[in-house]
């Protein structure tokens, strides 16, 4: 894949505050202890681009979607709030009504410019364009909670971008609005799933008491050899057909063969990258295994937006993930997995209190989540489904080359397959997508399985 960027110019209104539509409750809302970790205290954007509807020429999205969100927040009120932090580092919600802010926006280009450079730029240098960093916007505590930009496009489409401050919501609690959004856009008096706060059900137990182990939140010292230099970094889409996936999995041990697609390609980009970092040998290096608790844990109630997710770990050496087959870091992945229970989530949130709310380790690690089912790409305001529809790498405030995302995409060639996207110093990304397009061919990857 080439490296291909461009530029394009955009014209953008005044950033203004939308509050909901009706008065709203005034109170403080505590956030609950997962919540509130030092983890999840940064900013996300998502973007979704939007085709032309010629069925609806002459409707404004920018003007739809604003109504829209302004009656969304009447029943999401906490999001027109503002974060306050009080002793202990404890986050409280303040349900001021302020609103969020809001940019309408118009770009000198069509989605069929953008072409392979939505997926394939190195500096995505158009990214502030159409998600604008709004001076002292970015804050966790008394900043708004999300920002949104509706960007007109040239051929009748739209980009609608979100950003949004993470301890306040996850990626599902946030679809969950957006689909909110979405539906009343499309004519609802109101959205088909409320939602429910009920934070305390993530709370600490009382006594706290930490009953298991949890490497993603060791205390590592960070020295030269682990720290990864941000200053500059690539930015690559990846994406895996499902031939791909196929032949990949075929060259796993019969055991494995079963192992999810989410399993086969995390450990197949875990070990990937870690090669093209060049790290020490005897270097320690973490997997993060994102879980979604709402799937699992039967006491969060339908329409719960907080963050529900913890990140149990797997560590390992660098030269024993290289110099192993895939099959050992998938089987890492597969233990990594095991360890969610409830207790191991009873155990997650009382070390939050117990340990003064930490960060997860950075040094050494890579997350990756599994967002297939997540459903960005479902988000219809009325002009129809995203062309595309997700996370882009990292977010504001969090070392952006340890995260990573599954996300369900369809090529150009209409396609169906998993992207994956992927931030690395340059010269690693280099490496990476040398190796990536030798041990990825089709090709190459039967003539493996044919060797076995």
């Amino acid at each position: 894949m080439s490296t291909i960027d461009f530029t394009f110019k955009v014209r953008r209104c005044e950033p203004e505050l939308i509050a909901p539509a009706n008065r709203t409750l005034y109170e403080f809302k505590q956030l609950s202890d997962m919540d509130d970790q030092e983890s999840f205290r940064f900013h996300i954007p998502i973007l979704n681009f939007y085709e032309h509807n010629p069925s609806l020429e002459g409707r404004d999205p920018v003007k739809v979607i604003k109504e829209a969100i302004s009656k969304t927040l009447v029943f999401y009120y906490p999001l027109a709030g503002r974060l306050r932090e009080g002793p202990g580092r404890k986050l409280f919600v303040e349900c001021t009504g302020e609103g969020i802010l809001f940019i309408e926006a118009e770009a000198d280009v069509t989605l069929e410019q953008f072409g392979d450079a939505l997926h394939f730029s190195s500096s995505f240098s158009w990214f502030e364009d159409v998600i604008y960093n709004v001076l002292n916007s970015d804050g966790i505590v008394n900043s708004p909670l999300l920002l949104i930009q509706v960007t007109r496009l040239k051929c009748g489409g739209f980009i609608f971008a979100i950003r949004f401050n993470h301890t306040m919501v996850d990626g599902f609690g946030l679809v969950q609005f957006m689909k909110a959004i979405a539906e009343i856009a499309r004519g609802a008096f109101a959205p088909s799933i409320f939602p429910v706060w009920q934070r305390a059900l993530l709370n600490a137990r009382d006594p706290p008491r930490v009953t298991c182990r949890h490497h993603e939140y060791d205390q590592v010292v960070v020295t030269e050899d682990t720290l990864i230099p941000i200053d500059n970094m690539a930015h690559r889409f990846i994406f895996f057909s499902p031939l791909q996936i196929s032949a990949l999995r075929h060259t796993l041990p019969i055991h494995l063969h079963h192992c999810s697609s989410f399993e086969l390609i995390a450990a197949y980009v875990w070990r990937l990258r870690t090669i093209a970092l060049q790290l020490s040998p005897e270097e320690k290096v973490r997997f993060l295994c994102p879980m979604n608790l709402r799937s699992r844990i039967n006491s969060l109630p339908i329409g719960y937006y907080g963050n529900a997710c913890v990140f149990p770990a797997e560590l390992t050496t660098a030269a024993k993930l290289c110099g192993n087959p895939l099959g050992y870091a998938i089987e890492l992945i597969r233990k990594a997995k095991a360890k969610m229970t409830k207790e191991y989530v009873k155990s997650v949130v009382d070390f939050m209190v117990i340990k003064g709310r930490p960060h997860y380790t950075e040094p050494g690690s890579f997350i990756i989540s599994d967002l297939m089912r997540i459903g960005f790409e479902e988000v219809d305001f009325g002009w129809g489904k995203p062309i595309f529809g997700g996370l882009t790498t990292g977010g504001l405030g969090t070392t952006p080359a340890m995260i990573s995302f599954c996300i369900p995409f369809m090529n150009k060639n209409g396609e169906k397959g998993i992207m994956v996207p992927l931030c690395l110093p340059t010269q690693a990304m280099e490496r990476f997508m040398a190796e990536f397009h030798a041990l990825s061919s089709v090709e190459q990857l039967v003539d493996e399985v044919d060797s076995h």
